[in-house]
């Protein structure tokens, strides 16, 4: 086997030109500004192109900022309109927009700790009306979960799985994330949940962002979050919790309707009942399947599993009602995708509000993927639009390229036998 080199400037990331492209066609560099204003005139680099180098490391491979100096800095010099700066200024730049955090003691005497960003949460939301991601004026969907992410960072709290980390709070509407609220691990996620989620409908409506449907957890399940929900959608679904008089009410129904839900085939009813010693009453529409142990269940003396959700939604039938709300379960797909893909599991900073800085910019990189995800699928066949970040990056991303300046043209040379050229520049 021999071996040869060459000098030749050929380097590897030639899909980073065409992602490059989008993020300047996009014009985000403008609308950054426009929400984050303009560095001092001392400053060489721009809020703009700090956020689009901490991307282009993630759109490379790369894990952390100091892949910029230690890896890719001779790649990503070669990237059309990416003005590269260091590690020291990523990771600055970022701590200078932080913003202080918030301390609440609950009743029991917990220490809470609250970090908010309304600046960066707005600048992700304009982007995604900017690009038409969401309609102004339409009814959309919007669930709220809590994430716990596991960490030893030098505020991190013990969190009831016994470990320590954060407990960001966070709202989508469909695949996106449209806002964020980061809390310490030993937050409970009830605790001035009802505030979040009135920042969170608040922005939207900013935005003239209408709530169709509002689905959550039973982490929701209070009176407060409620009133809150009910006042800012349509409809809102939320898991609710069970107790004495409710599972009473439930033991009573005579009539259960089979009904056959993804795989299984359950029994389901509806009910009308007044939470939290309130007159006023809700539809619970309730789904039991027989346990896999056999045993009796205590709480309602027989061997079946039983589960309510909470709605105003009166006219979709209760397999509708279930159906719906079991489709939650796609938000664990995005905490998954900004965990693994986009960073939130290896948090760069020592502190809350610096790390929320982060995990706001990296959710805005996922809303900017998707965005450009769907545009480059439309185009070309070797990508799809249900691609993975790793996925994309070995299909997409990894090309061998050289810019070639001939008279008063640049061209971009890939060395490959794909479809790149239906992708202009």
């Amino acid at each position: 086997m021999k071996i040869t080199t060459s000098l030749e400037n050929i380097k590897s990331f030639g899909g980073l030109n065409f992602v490059s492209d989008q993020y300047d066609s996009l014009c985000l560099s403008e609308l950054i500004t426009e929400h984050l204003g303009k560095r001092p005139s001392q400053a060489q680099y721009s809020f703009s192109d700090v956020i689009k180098n901490l991307w282009a490391i993630t759109f490379a491979g790369g894990d952390c900022a100091e892949d910029i100096q230690t890896n890719l800095k001779e790649e990503l010099k070669q990237i059309q309109n990416l003005n590269v700066c260091s590690p020291d200024t990523i990771l600055g730049v970022q701590k200078l927009l932080a913003e202080g955090k918030e301390i609440h003691i609950s009743p029991s005497k917990t220490v809470n700790e609250f970090s908010k960003h309304s600046t960066l949460n707005a600048l992700n939301l304009a982007f995604l009306v900017e690009t038409k991601t969401l309609t102004t004026g339409q009814l959309h969907d919007f669930d709220y979960d809590n994430q716990f992410i596991p960490n030893e960072k030098y505020d991190a709290k013990r969190s009831y799985k016994m470990k320590d980390g954060y407990f960001p709070g966070v709202a989508t509407i469909g695949r996106h994330i449209v806002y964020i609220e980061n809390r310490n691990g030993n937050c409970n996620v009830k605790y001035k949940q009802a505030e979040t989620l009135q920042a969170a409908y608040d922005l939207l409506k900013s935005q003239n962002i209408r709530i169709d449907r509002s689905r959550m957890d039973c982490g929701s399940f209070t009176k407060e979050i409620i009133k809150v929900v009910e006042a800012n959608s349509k409809r809102f679904y939320i898991r609710a919790q069970r107790c004495d008089e409710l599972a009473s009410q439930i033991r009573e129904v005579a009539k259960w309707e089979t009904v056959k839900v993804g795989l299984l085939n359950v029994e389901v009813c509806s009910i009308e009942y007044a939470p939290f010693g309130e007159e006023k009453k809700y539809r619970y529409v309730v789904q039991r399947e027989r346990n896999k142990t056999g045993q009796t269940d205590v709480f309602y003396n027989d061997n079946f599993v039983y589960r309510a959700i909470a709605t105003d939604d009166w006219d979709s039938t209760d397999q509708e009602v279930i159906v719906y709300y079991n489709q939650r379960g796609a938000g664990e797909k995005i905490f998954d995708e900004m965990n693994n893909d986009f960073g939130w599991k290896n948090l760069p900073f020592s502190f809350l509000e610096e790390n929320t800085v982060y995990m706001i910019l990296m959710a805005m990189c996922r809303n900017f993927y998707l965005i450009i995800l769907g545009k480059i699928s439309k185009q070309v066949s070797f990508v799809k639009s249900n691609f993975r970040l790793k996925k994309f990056i070995f299909r997409f991303v990894v090309v061998p390229f050289k810019w070639i300046n001939r008279g008063r043209q640049k061209i971009l040379k890939l060395y490959t036998d794909k479809p790149y050229h239906l992708l202009l520049i």
